[in-house]
């Protein structure tokens, strides 16, 4: 009798009271998770855009224990995701930098795109941090949503939603921000 082999890979998109996130894991770690959107379908669809993410939605231990606490954080509980397994196969060394020096940032904790480059071993790179934050595809897991630009300013965010959600989730995590700067600034005469 034949054992079928374990599923090794997959993705799932859950309900949390914020709204329907999604993940998609490897069998070396998390690939890709997306923050809250609407719709289950419209996680789905983002998460299957990206190549190597498999279809099934077999859940080892550890997804488990992941949804477990991605609900959580989103219901307000204080959650570390520093020991989650992340698969950055492709990344190049100085974005494995900069996630790794975000990934030790602790629930609340914010810290400016120049001072992240600095401890990520990168000083005087803030907007090319700034890209590679951009760029992350474990949100949530690499905090990028904790680093502010200059004079505590709320900075971009590629998520959807943008700077709102940036906003919405450091609130969630008793921080407060002050409202991003206008596209345009009038003078007034």
């Amino acid at each position: 009798m034949e054992t079928a082999p374990s599923i090794t890979a997959g993705h799932a998109v859950l309900e949390t009271v914020i709204g329907f996130m999604g993940i998609a894991w490897s069998e070396k770690g998390l690939i890709r998770l997306c923050l809250p959107e609407r719709s289950r379908e419209s996680v789905e669809r983002r998460l299957m855009r990206h190549s190597g993410v498999s279809a099934s939605t077999a859940q080892p231990p550890w997804v488990v224990e992941l949804i477990a606490s991605i609900k959580a954080y989103a219901a307000g509980e204080d959650v570390d995701f520093s020991n989650v397994p992340v698969d950055l196969d492709g990344v190049d060394d100085f974005r494995l930098a900069i996630y790794d020096a975000a990934r030790k940032l602790s629930y609340g904790e914010t810290i400016t795109y120049g001072e992240l480059a600095k401890r990520a071993g990168h000083a005087g790179l803030p907007r090319e941090t700034g890209a590679a934050l951009g760029a992350n595809p474990v949100p949530l897991v690499i905090p990028c949503h904790r680093i502010l630009a200059a004079g505590g300013k709320i900075g971009g965010f590629s998520a959807p939603g943008g700077s709102v959600t940036k906003e919405k989730m450091l609130a969630m995590e008793g921080v407060r921000v002050g409202p991003p700067p206008p596209a345009q600034v009038s003078f007034g005469f």
